[in-house]
């Protein structure tokens, strides 16, 4: 094979791991700012970032240097990593497992394999600086962000007004769960919530509700303020004056729970149920999903 077709050839393939690994420190950077970066401490913190958000992108990063230095054992690392994603992931959908994983790992393996980038300078520093940069683009605003919020660590009952609406939101605790809580579960137990919040009872009481999508937007606030939500029903949309964050009053700053539930079923599944995000947004999911990152909050009007 001439020279310039394994050039091009190995071009092609620094281009598709630039292309992947840019693509997955783009997507790790900004779910690691949206449902990470909870944790006191920083490293316990930084250990989430690098091995569960950004491990692809370091993936394809460091299997493309071993191989542009040792092309066979850098084609058989390919192989042996798009085996072990098929077993380990085995549960994911084709489109993330084998499209953006398991089909590029071998195609990049036999590209480098075949394939000779010249000059390697240029392809080390495409692979390693363009990833780089976007994962550092993404992270520094977020994180500054993630640094400014409000936490004043009370997780007792807390009375939020926003927008004409006063509201008492539950103490941590049975009716606002670190934990993930499907609908009907998070519903039933505010219907046997105890007046206080703090316990529940086998009789249903009614005190306590999960709050209507209104409600939850009107609510939203954002450094100690309200945020200035409204709730347009027509258009489904919430909008607001100055966008939420995950922060005390109605957050724990220091949860995995990004997403609470609403009390209305969603207009176009009946097996679905409006939730809210703790920058504000309306969305619908399974009512019977419990995932780790969604849960609930109860509320009551006060007398």
């Amino acid at each position: 094979m001439r020279q310039r077709t394994r050039t091009i050839i190995g071009w092609v393939g620094v281009s598709i791991t630039v292309i992947i690994s840019s693509v997955w420190a783009y997507w790790g950077s900004i779910e690691n700012f949206h449902e990470g970066w909870y944790a006191p401490s920083i490293w316990d913190n930084l250990f989430m970032f690098v091995f569960q958000y950004m491990i692809f992108s370091i993936c394809f990063v460091l299997l493309a240097v071993v191989t542009l230095r040792w092309k066979k054992l850098g084609f058989l690392l390919h192989l042996a990593l798009g085996g072990f994603c098929a077993c380990f992931f085995s549960g994911a959908s084709f489109e993330v497992l084998y499209l953006t994983i398991i089909i590029p790992f071998l195609v990049l393996g036999l590209l480098y394999l075949v394939g000779d980038p010249n000059p390697r300078k240029a392809a080390y520093l495409m692979i390693i600086g363009i990833p780089l940069v976007i994962t550092l683009a993404c992270s520094i605003p977020l994180g500054i962000r993630d640094a400014q919020r409000v936490n004043d660590h009370d997780f007792g009952m807390r009375v939020v007004e926003g927008n004409g609406l006063t509201l008492a939101w539950a103490p941590r605790g049975p009716g606002w769960p670190d934990a993930g809580v499907s609908w009907d579960e998070a519903r039933m137990i505010c219907a046997h919530l105890s007046e206080d919040g703090l316990t529940i009872v086998e009789e249903e009481l009614g005190i306590w509700r999960l709050p209507t999508v209104d409600e939850a937007v009107r609510s939203m606030q954002l450094h100690g303020e309200a945020a200035g939500g409204e709730w347009d029903a027509s258009k489904q949309k919430a909008v607001y004056e100055r966008t939420p964050d995950k922060e005390t009053p109605l957050w724990d700053v220091n949860s995995p729970i990004i997403y609470y539930w609403t009390a209305e079923t969603s207009a176009a599944d009946d097996s679905q149920a409006y939730i809210i995000t703790y920058d504000g947004g309306i969305y619908d999911k399974k009512k019977a999903f419990g995932t780790g990152s969604q849960s609930f909050r109860a509320v009551k009007a006060l007398p």
